[in-house]
């Protein structure tokens, strides 16, 4: 009944799970055979490794499709190495250094990983051959990027993140550079204008907000698996340890904390919508911008929100459903972005130490968002409608529950 009681209250879920389910998916989703017979010698292994993400990169120009495939097979493979704790430090951190070299070293492996997905490890050879089938243009981007992120994931396995201005750093390493290396495919492809490719503080903003929304939500996995990658400077005002915000006793100190990173997660919106703006491939469009308002409804459901220090904060899946088939040109992606902007304005407590430069940083949005036009609902839903959308609920909720799985691992992947 529980579930029943959540698509009562959210019709527009029922709607686009079904919308989704019915041939929807193909617009965000495309099929796997579009993707995995382009040049691939080893594609078979590819594209079971990359999986879900993969499929959503290969809408498009084949040779950019299979450029951005190896180059997340290669960040996955070092990630693998980076968050290996099974790996000896005086190991990792010259394997970390190195890595990018192995792209031109034909049989290098490693075999000795206990990560989950240490298979992109064992069969780095074929990642590697493929590699170097790519044209040199790919492979400069991809061999440029891991080598910078292998440097700064060395330089972050032996500190911790302390000041926000670190925080920046780490999260550039990891995901920043991500964004500056897939805009510079996407301009060596020519599918986008060599500006994109360019701007390097705006690709870098993009991975930075999808960085941070991900370091915010999982603050209490983080805790239990020993990891900590809130910024000392911010959180040492609330509490001595960490993980004292995670004690009951804390809970007010905790999210006002909280509070005070979404507002600088915030900061970054601007930067995304702009980068956004200058898209003019559908696929990529689609591919850059599902993960931005997956972040922004996340950010929103999180803020202050007592939860993100008592379990697991997550958007729902037919919300998530319904922003991927949203978030498909830029106007569309303001208006959501206005829309969860708002939501979280509606819930700045007076009291929060963060509330002038939340609300500030929401200012700078909405003017970024909707420059000089009334905020228009981006749903319109008639009685009637609301009606039947209730009645098909009460009826079907338990296939609707049975087809919901059917995006989880696809709506999971992007959580990652």
């Amino acid at each position: 009944m529980e579930l029943l009681r959540k698509w009562l209250g959210h019709p527009e879920d029922i709607y686009n799970l079904l919308r989704f389910k019915m041939g929807g998916y193909r617009a965000v989703m495309p099929r796997m055979d579009t993707v995995s017979g382009e040049g691939c010698a080893g594609g078979g292994m590819c594209f079971v490794v990359a999986g879900a993400r993969c499929s959503r990169w290969g809408a498009g120009h084949g040779r950019r499709r299979h450029a951005v495939c190896i180059f997340y097979l290669v960040l996955r493979a070092l990630d693998t190495v980076e968050d290996d704790m099974s790996i000896p430090l005086d190991v990792k951190v010259p394997m970390l250094h190195e890595f990018h070299s192995h792209l031109y070293q034909p049989d290098w492996k490693y075999t000795e990983s206990k990560e989950k997905d240490r298979q992109v490890l064992e069969d780095f050879p074929t990642i590697s051959m493929e590699f170097r089938n790519l044209s040199k243009v790919y492979q400069d981007v991809i061999s440029d990027i891991c080598h910078k992120m292998g440097v700064g994931m060395a330089e972050f396995l032996e500190k911790k993140v302390d000041s926000q201005h670190e925080w920046d750093k780490y999260c550039h390493y990891v995901a920043g550079l991500v964004g500056i290396g897939l805009s510079r495919l996407f301009s060596a492809s020519e599918l986008e204008d060599s500006i994109v490719g360019q701007d390097t503080d705006l690709a870098n903003s993009m991975g930075l907000f999808l960085q941070k929304t991900n370091i915010i939500r999982d603050y209490l996995e983080d805790q239990l698996e020993g990891r900590e990658f809130w910024p000392r400077e911010v959180w040492s005002r609330y509490a001595k340890k960490l993980s004292d915000l995670a004690k009951p006793e804390n809970i007010d100190v905790a999210v006002q904390c909280l509070n005070e990173l979404i507002t600088n997660a915030l900061h970054h919106v601007p930067d995304v919508l702009t980068y956004l703006s200058r898209l003019k491939n559908q696929s990529v469009f689609n591919f850059c911008a599902i993960p931005q308002v997956m972040a922004i409804a996340t950010l929103a459901a999180c803020y202050n929100n007592q939860q993100v220090f008592r379990g697991v904060v997550k958007i729902r899946k037919g919300q998530a459903v319904t922003l991927m088939m949203d978030a498909t040109n830029i106007q569309a992606v303001k208006a959501i972005m206005y829309q969860y902007v708002e939501e979280i304005y509606q819930k700045i407590p007076s009291t929060d130490p963060s509330s002038n430069k939340t609300q500030q940083v929401i200012a700078s949005i909405r003017a970024t968002s909707l420059p000089g036009g009334p905020m228009a609902s981006r749903h319109h839903y008639s009685p009637i409608y609301l009606s039947c959308a209730m009645l098909l609920a009460a009826l079907s909720w338990q296939y609707l529950s049975t087809l919901s799985k059917a995006t989880e691992e696809y709506v999971q992947a992007g959580d990652n």
